[in-house]
């Protein structure tokens, strides 16, 4: 089968992976140059993601039958209705259906119109002034958000990264005055628990979930530092997490398939990944966002360990007709080796040397992210660069063999959250859950 894969980031690379290993052809289409999306490909086009008209003349050229859009972009600006109507199926949303994250007032107004468990409080403002005088009649701590799309990073908490009123001003004030996410403000009750993602397939009507997985935002260790678009991760080997019983796993699920009805109900059918991002509270699962696309680093975690081959379940996503999907019962931990100053400032243009054999013998994989390829180098790029996923029975062995590989990539301008995966961050998790539980 001819597939397209749209993205050249870490996500891409592993669903591209998981397509060769089933056996598909694959046509890319990337900003970047990615070398482990371009060793898999059949051919390949360097463009801007965004640009429709191209994107669907190169599928055209190829052949295409079936298409994988990895990132939210082109999804918002309508990438898959231009390939359906060019006869090339889809197992990415529409225009509409992507709305779920491109829109985060469509995702909150579509939970409360249809009366789906584990929505938050919020108000949406396209102006500070209503923002401010909103924000004064509140007695709670809150969060702030760009409406629409920031990739990961736009999202500040009270008492986290806002501890003033005159802050959480400040950044509202920025969010509108540099247009960020298309300047407009959610504003929603702030959650405490501990977060976790839920991925599920999905062709339009039926739901089959992924294993859970944690992911770490912040850029330095003990989870510390700004925001990233996600510093690293981990899946265990029962697919839920330590600190998540397979009830409040499958409230999450529920609330999932409430709103893939809803969104079939209203006309717009959701086919494709389906990202849950959920805060476990002691009132079981609330959910933060949801995402028309894998995790990053989240996919990486769960397409390593996939046993049904993805071609068919991107063909079976596309056609209506999902069925079954089998997961190996292993243990990940995914770091990111990013560039230093990353989440402030990162040091672009310098090379990095990974020693695949090396990493393979460690027991792990790596990804390829927002590298580019110059004159046979590997050179860092403004974002995340690659992820070492350490697979094993156990989260411990999983994070050793992470580590060992880590030993494979030679660098001096990166860095990596050691922290992600150990025992003791993993245990810190549990004890705060427990605390939040009373037990």
């Amino acid at each position: 089968m001819k597939v397209l894969a749209v993205g050249g980031g870490g996500r891409e690379h592993a669903a591209v992976e998981a397509l060769h290993r089933s056996g598909a052809e694959i046509y890319a289409v990337m900003k970047n140059a990615n070398p482990g999306i371009i060793a898999r490909s059949a051919g390949y086009r360097l463009c801007d993601e965004k640009r429709v008209d191209e994107v669907v003349a190169f599928a055209k050229e190829c052949g295409a039958e079936l298409a994988f859009i990895g990132p939210e972009a082109p999804l918002e600006v309508g990438l898959v209705d231009a390939l359906q109507a060019a006869g090339i199926r889809c197992a990415s949303p529409t225009k509409a259906a992507a709305r779920i994250e491109t829109s985060k007032s469509f995702m909150r107004g579509l939970v409360e119109r249809h009366g789906i468990k584990g929505n938050l409080g919020y108000a949406a403002f396209d102006n500070a002034a209503d923002t401010e005088a909103y924000l004064r009649t509140l007695d709670h701590e809150i969060v702030v958000k760009p409406v629409g799309l920031t990739g990961g990073k736009g999202v500040k908490v009270q008492g986290e990264h806002l501890n003033s009123f005159e802050e959480t001003m400040d950044y509202v004030h920025e969010i509108f005055d540099a247009n960020i996410g298309g300047a407009g403000v959610i504003i929603e009750e702030k959650a405490v628990g501990e977060e976790f993602t839920q991925m599920v397939f999905c062709d339009g009507e039926h739901v089959v979930p992924m294993p859970l997985v944690q992911d770490h935002k912040r850029a330095y260790e003990g989870d510390v530092g700004p925001n990233t678009g996600g510093m690293g991760s981990y899946s265990d080997a029962d697919h839920l997490l330590p600190f998540i019983t397979e009830e409040e796993r499958e409230a999450a699920v529920d609330i999932i398939r409430s709103v893939v009805r809803a969104m079939k109900e209203e006309g717009c059918p959701y086919v494709g990944t389906l990202y849950g991002q959920f805060m476990l509270t002691r009132d079981g699962p609330k959910i933060i966002e949801f995402n028309a696309r894998f995790g990053d680093p989240e996919a990486m975690n769960v397409l390593t360990v996939l046993k049904t081959p993805f071609a068919e379940v991107c063909r079976m996503m596309a056609d209506g007709c999902l069925g079954d999907v089998e997961f190996e019962h292993k243990a990940t931990v995914c770091k990111y080796v990013v560039p230093k100053g990353y989440g402030v400032k990162s040091e672009t243009g310098k090379e990095i040397i990974f020693d695949e054999e090396g990493i393979r013998d460690a027991g792990a994989v790596v990804y390829y992210a927002n590298v580019d390829e110059k004159d046979g180098r590997i050179v860092t790029m403004s974002s995340r660069s690659a992820g070492i996923v350490g697979v094993a029975d156990t989260i411990e062995e999983a994070e050793r063999r992470c580590e060992a590989a880590l030993e494979h990539v030679e660098s001096d301008w990166i860095s990596v959250r050691h922290d992600i995966g150990k025992r003791e961050l993993v245990e810190k998790r549990v004890t705060h859950m427990k605390r939040i539980r009373g037990e």
